[in-house]
């Protein structure tokens, strides 16, 4: 554990700018640490002496007994560094500065955010903040905070839980710990970043799956993340959620290719959150539901998924979101299904989804008796209980069968408990007491079931090896790339670039009497846009084509009319994250039909494969509508091909492949593009 550990243990809290005065922000951590019960020493810290509270107050902090933890700035910005100066000299290694007037200001602010900064790294001391509202570690009671959810009427339980929460905006995130304290989660940790000047909320999520008694992370950001941070914190082994804030963003660059057209910056952080295992969430409902599903100790071993129901509507809107979020609706085994056709009425299913039916609430044993063999069988990983409707006395029955079966097979169990509080006001706090995560919607049951698999599925650690090819000094002609593609093992168009009308006729011949012309201009990287390019040329009109293609300005190539086959982009460009390898239907329509995946680079095992699978187009290369199927395996090798070619390259770059062919044998490179970022 590192001194950041101190925002949650400390055992003595300055509070720089404490005051008595009745709605202050420097009152309220000074009266929550009191009203809550903290245990270690308490100093305020006052220019003027006196009392506060009750407890002697400090000119300084250089004045005040030590050692001291953990101090709580909050004073004018202006006077903040002076402060910080005060905490170095004293030998304090974490403030918060919960003090606004910063970089969330303009360039004025974010001067004096860097000069703070800099005086507390050179002092060795750590900062949280500025802007933010600060810490709680309601395990020892430490409330360096000044958020009004601890000055409400009723006093907020700190019975801690093993969820930690983490927020760069103070009020979105003691807001977000509020929701779930009232839904009867309980928080372990609850920390605010503000502008991260110095300690980033990736840094005290790391810090935090340090502690044991943690069970699940919760995160908001409003930065791009650090990857190696990321990496970091999807190695600890604690399941993690993210919501970070931008997605409408258009990825904050204009790109020349269609690969960066593809991969935004937001596609990018969703690649790179899928391959570190870690859960994207994309609203506060959402970020809690996954830490609901976190609090579970039972993991899934695989993505598939059994929905049992009263309620035949709830099973079949399950059914949908199982698809829908990259489940499977497991078919039950045969001898699974006869079992289950001898307990459940003839009106209702043996079939995934099992709908048990109404006659539960007369015959409670249909329930345990269904769930017994649903668990049994080994294709199940999950299961998802969908009632609605229940009153207390069949919930707590519902709830007995469901928390045996969870205990009894060791898998995780979700519940869909659709209906109004009124009808079963206890049911919540019974399925919670039960280890039973509760959602209102077979939506929201299922997207936290697809979280936990997320957090769960087995990630390789190793990557593949690259080629120690050298960055190309400048940007290549097509010609130029496809020689370095070749050189790699890529499959590309058999040609060559001509001089004149007769070598263009030749090697039209020599390529099977027709062919595919194009000028090839420095810079010119959608050729089809402006008709640059001739398709099926025949020998008889090289001439012609050659002539017109010359007017571009540059040279002219002529390669072989490649067969018939699918079409994709492959492309890799760089990111704040790191350089991404983009997998998209392609062809002209690449951006019009907008379906891609992509991966952070270097690339591990089996990567590629899950790319090509991800892709909505995957029919097409399995064969659809009687086509001959596609050579998937070229395609998977293609790809680990272009990932290990670019390895050594240095940042800055795009790659564009597109089209890339996928034939019944083989796969090939048609076009390619190389661009060079210009610098601002």
């Amino acid at each position: 554990m590192s001194e950041l550990s101190l925002l949650w243990n400390a055992e003595s809290v300055a509070v720089i700018g404490a005051t008595e005065r009745e709605g202050a922000l420097g009152r309220k951590p000074v009266a929550y640490l009191q009203r809550y019960g903290y245990p270690g020493r308490i100093l305020p810290i006052n220019p003027k002496g006196g009392t506060i509270l009750g407890y002697q107050a400090y000119p300084s902090v250089l004045d005040a007994p030590g050692p001291i933890d953990l101090a709580f700035i909050v004073v004018s910005a202006d006077r903040v560094p002076a402060a910080v100066d005060d905490c170095v000299a004293a030998g304090i290694k974490v403030a918060i500065i919960a003090s606004s007037g910063f970089a969330e200001t303009g360039d004025e602010g974010a001067a004096l955010q860097a000069e703070t900064v800099a005086r507390a790294r050179a002092g060795g001391l750590r900062l949280v903040g500025p802007n933010c509202i600060g810490a709680v570690g309601f395990g020892n009671k430490v409330m360096a905070t000044f958020s009004p959810l601890f000055s409400a009427e009723a006093v907020v339980s700190l019975e801690p839980g093993g969820l930690g929460i983490v927020s760069q905006s103070g009020a979105l995130g003691f807001g977000a710990a509020s929701l779930g304290i009232e839904r009867g989660m309980r928080p372990g940790w609850v920390i605010t970043t503000g502008n991260d000047a110095d300690v980033s909320a990736l840094e005290v999520l790391a810090e935090l799956a340090q502690e044991p008694s943690c069970t699940g992370l919760l995160g908001y950001l409003e930065n791009v993340p650090d990857v190696d941070a990321l990496r970091s914190l999807a190695s600890s082994g604690k399941p993690v959620a993210l919501l970070k804030s931008g997605r409408s963003e258009e990825g904050g660059r204009a790109a020349a290719s269609h690969t960066g057209a593809l991969a935004t910056d937001d596609r990018v952080l969703d690649a790179a959150l899928r391959q570190f295992g870690i859960v994207r969430a994309g609203d506060i409902d959402e970020l809690l539901d996954a830490g609901d599903a976190f609090t579970s100790p039972r993991r899934p071993k695989g993505p598939r998924v059994a929905v049992v129901t009263t309620s035949g509507g709830s099973g079949i809107l399950a059914a949908d979101d199982v698809v829908a979020q990259g489940l499977e609706l497991t078919p039950l085994k045969d001898e699974t299904r006869a079992a289950l056709a001898e307990i459940i009425p003839s009106f209702g299913s043996a079939d995934n989804p099992v709908d048990i039916t109404a006659a539960v609430l007369s015959d409670p044993s249909l329930f345990d008796r269904s769930l017994d063999v649903i668990a049994a069988d080994d294709t199940v990983d999950m299961i998802i209980g969908c009632f609605c409707v229940m009153t207390d006395g069949d919930v707590d029955k519902a709830v007995r069968a469901l928390a045996k079966v969870a205990e009894k097979s060791g898998k995780p169990v979700l519940v869909s408990r659709t209906g109004a509080d009124f009808l079963a006001p206890n049911a919540r706090a019974t399925l919670r007491e039960a280890g039973l995560p509760d959602y209102p919607s077979p939506a929201r049951a299922v997207r936290a079931a697809a979280a936990l698999w997320q957090v769960s599925r087995p990630r390789a650690t190793d990557s593949l090896a690259g080629l120690g090819i050298a960055t190309p000094a400048a940007e290549l002609t097509e010609p130029e790339l496809k020689a370095l593609l070749a050189d790699a093992g890529l499959a590309v168009p058999v040609g060559r670039v001509v001089a004149s009308a007769s070598e263009a006729k030749a090697v039209t011949d020599e390529v099977g009497g027709t062919a595919v012309f194009k000028a090839v201009v420095p810079g010119l990287v959608h050729k089809t846009d402006v008709g640059a390019v001739k398709v099926g040329v025949a020998s008889a009109d090289a001439a012609d084509a050659f002539d017109e293609l010359s007017a571009f300005g540059g040279a002219v190539l002529v390669e072989e009319l490649v067969g018939e086959g699918v079409e994709l982009i492959i492309g890799v460009r760089t990111s704040d994250l790191g350089p991404v390898l983009t997998l998209g239907l392609g062809g002209i329509f690449t951006e019009a039909l907008d379906d891609a995946t992509s991966r952070l680079l270097p690339l591990a095992p089996g990567d590629a494969e899950a790319m090509v699978g991800e892709l909505r187009g995957k029919a097409l290369l399995d064969g659809a509508r009687g086509r001959a199927a596609a050579d998937v395996p070229s395609l998977v090798r293609t790809l680990e091909t272009v990932a290990a070619l670019v390895s050594d390259w240095e940042g800055g770059f795009e790659l564009d492949l597109n089209p890339v062919r996928v034939l019944e044998s083989g796969t090939k490179v048609l076009d390619a593009a190389h661009v060079i970022a210009k610098e601002a």
